[in-house]
């Protein structure tokens, strides 16, 4: 008789015997996420539609949920990284537009076309491959072409765009639903930004000239929504700023209502130990770190495994009982060690703000970004699928 049967029947009953506790959770506020499309819609302008980007399982926060709310809060259409990203969102919405804003490979291509995914292409090639697929199934391919205004990874050359456009509307049950490009450096090169945009308007132009539109055009992202008016496109495709996070790391930008935008998520630990260790203790892994002092020492029950980046180790900070503690050595796979000395009361089990407010602190993403010396959509995207999402808000079930 295999074991495998009772194994799992015992495995059962242990799970279903266990309370649930939460060592490390992320807490997701769906009202915040209402708000921040409210918002996006209104510096989008009238007429203008949203995209909301929601790739990477929705920059961390868990796709199903985020793009659930998202429908019933009036989003336009859907920004996909893959086709099983677009699969998950027709699971929660069927017939709901959704963009593959990456390539599809060539065993994709059959299954975007029965799903009625908008792709993107670049070159003709692709294009001809989703005519193929959409004559075989007696549907329509709906794309949209990407152009490489400067950022080269996708798209095809601005000056080839015309020519290669004119193949594309030859062929038979393709559309192409959509023209775009993507600024690569909008944070931090204005010029560089505004060199990309000149290729494109000037590109846009000759085709508005020949009486060319699209259903969707679109270039803005998150940062360049927030730099500059809509421009010609009638469509914008806002990512980080979907969850509450401004792009712009250590630049103060002024926008304005800029305090309606609210972060969607926080992450949350526990205080596992509390210990006292003497002077001259070396402190978690190559004894990075040695007391200087008798030190109070938590540890709390996150760490690298949870997708708290590593490379923050010794720079960043939490919050405990509304203060802000120094992480202290090196952060470990599933704990980490802080500095406590100071906090007049703190015991076993406290909660530990690791992005996020308590009291009258509060810890972003982006300056979690700035310890671990990357950037705020690495910090979200890394968050681990063992931490679970705590939906709060009146959306919330």
């Amino acid at each position: 008789m295999s074991v495998f049967p009772l194994l799992r029947r015992w495995l059962a009953i242990e799970i279903g015997a266990v309370k649930p506790v939460h060592r490390c959770w992320a807490e997701v506020d769906l009202d915040a996420l209402r708000g921040n499309l409210a918002w996006i819609r209104q510096r989008a302008g009238a007429g203008v539609k949203v995209m909301t980007v929601v790739k990477a399982d929705a920059y961390g926060h868990g796709l199903k949920q985020i793009a659930g709310l998202l429908m019933q809060s009036g989003t336009d259409v859907f920004g996909v990284a893959n086709l099983i990203e677009a699969r998950a969102i027709r699971s929660v919405g069927a017939g709901w537009p959704v963009l593959m804003l990456g390539a599809c490979l060539p065993e994709e291509v059959e299954q975007a076309v029965k799903d009625q995914v908008m792709v993107t292409v670049s070159s003709l090639a692709e294009a001809e491959a989703f005519s193929s697929a959409a004559r075989k199934f007696k549907l329509v391919a709906r794309l949209h072409l990407k152009v490489d205004t400067g950022m080269g990874r996708l798209g095809c050359p601005p000056e080839q765009a015309e020519q290669l456009l004119a193949a594309i509307d030859s062929l038979p049950q393709v559309e192409t639903a959509g023209l775009y490009t993507h600024f690569s450096s909008v944070e931090d090169e204005f010029h560089y930004t505004q060199r990309q945009r000149t290729l494109f308007g000037k590109l846009l132009k000759s085709l508005a000239a020949k009486g060319r539109n699209f259903e969707y055009l679109h270039a803005n992202n998150s940062a360049a929504m927030l730099l500059e008016e809509a421009g010609p496109y009638n469509t914008v495709r806002p990512g980080l700023l979907v969850y509450g996070v401004l792009p712009f790391g250590r630049r103060r930008i002024e926008i304005p209502n800029r305090d309606l935008i609210q972060p969607v998520l926080s992450l949350k630990c526990r205080i596992s130990l509390i210990k006292d260790v003497p002077k001259g203790s070396r402190l978690s892994y190559g004894g990075l770190y040695t007391t200087t002092r008798t030190t109070r020492v938590a540890t709390i029950s996150a760490g690298y495994g949870d997708g708290y980046l590593r490379a923050s180790s010794e720079r960043a900070n939490v919050l405990i009982g509304g203060e802000r503690c120094q992480v202290l050595g090196r952060i470990t796979m599933d704990q980490m060690l802080v500095d406590v000395t100071k906090l007049e009361s703190v015991s076993h089990g406290d909660e530990v703000v690791l992005i996020g407010r308590q009291g009258s602190q509060e810890l972003t993403a982006t300056e979690v970004a700035q310890w671990a010396e990357t950037v705020p959509w690495e910090v979200l995207t890394a968050i681990t699928y063992r931490v679970p999402r705590v939906y709060l808000g009146a959306q919330a079930s």
